[in-house]
């Protein structure tokens, strides 16, 4: 009856302590981007990470291995964030031009509301892609994207709404382009031009004009 107990015991305890790893995990990520946005890689201390993390420094080794495993799983997690977001958008329900529009409309939102993507991403092109070339969840988690993309374009040519011979990866990469040039560079675009590429109103209507630019240039 004792040892009965026991094992219920033990078993009941389980599911808490997997919250609690999965939680700790979470935390140490956040803590993480934080960290790797601020002062880069070179820059970026496991133990600062830690402190944020309000965790052990033994256990964030527990979970990453070392710093170059932190910073990978960070990056992963960006990109991981932008994909699912992408995949929400249900884009091959939708018409082509409805869809097109929709994924500029989202990636324009998306790398504002997450400059955190921005950050990591220009830190990794800093070190020449070294971390990512290790990512197998990455290259992976962007071809759904393509091939919705690409399905989009052949339905709205078959239509006769978009230009023929449009480079599925090519037209994303220039979706991206105008979606966070002005924020990774908003410092030296501000001064140069003398107007504020942070203020409410401007960034609207630049979200109006990259929407009419990928849609101007899809039409026949």
């Amino acid at each position: 009856m004792a040892l009965a107990v026991q094992k219920k015991r033990r078993l009941s305890s389980r599911p808490p302590q997997k919250r609690d790893a999965a939680a700790t995990r979470e935390r140490v990520l956040k803590a993480a981007l934080a960290e790797f946005c601020e002062k880069g890689f070179g820059g970026a201390r496991t133990a600062s990470i830690a402190t944020r993390a309000e965790c052990n420094i033994r256990m964030l080794y527990h979970y990453f291995g070392n710093k170059e495993g932190i910073y990978l799983a960070a990056l992963e997690l960006v990109y991981a964030q932008l994909r699912a977001r992408e995949e929400e958008l249900d884009l091959l329900h939708l018409g082509p031009e409805e869809g097109m529009a929709a994924l500029v409309e989202f990636t324009y939102d998306h790398m504002l509301s997450h400059q955190e993507f921005i950050s990591m991403i220009g830190i990794e092109n800093i070190q020449q892609g070294s971390f990512l070339r290790r990512s197998k969840a990455v290259p992976q988690g962007a071809m759904p994207l393509v091939k919705s993309i690409e399905t989009l374009l052949q339905e709205g040519q078959k239509q006769g709404i978009f230009r023929k011979k449009v480079d599925p990866v090519q037209l994303y990469v220039s979706i991206l382009s105008l979606s966070y040039v002005h924020i990774s560079n908003k410092h030296t675009l501000s001064i140069t031009f003398g107007q504020d590429l942070t203020n409410a109103e401007w960034l609207r209507a630049r979200r109006e004009h990259v929407r009419e630019m990928i849609l101007g240039f899809l039409k026949p």
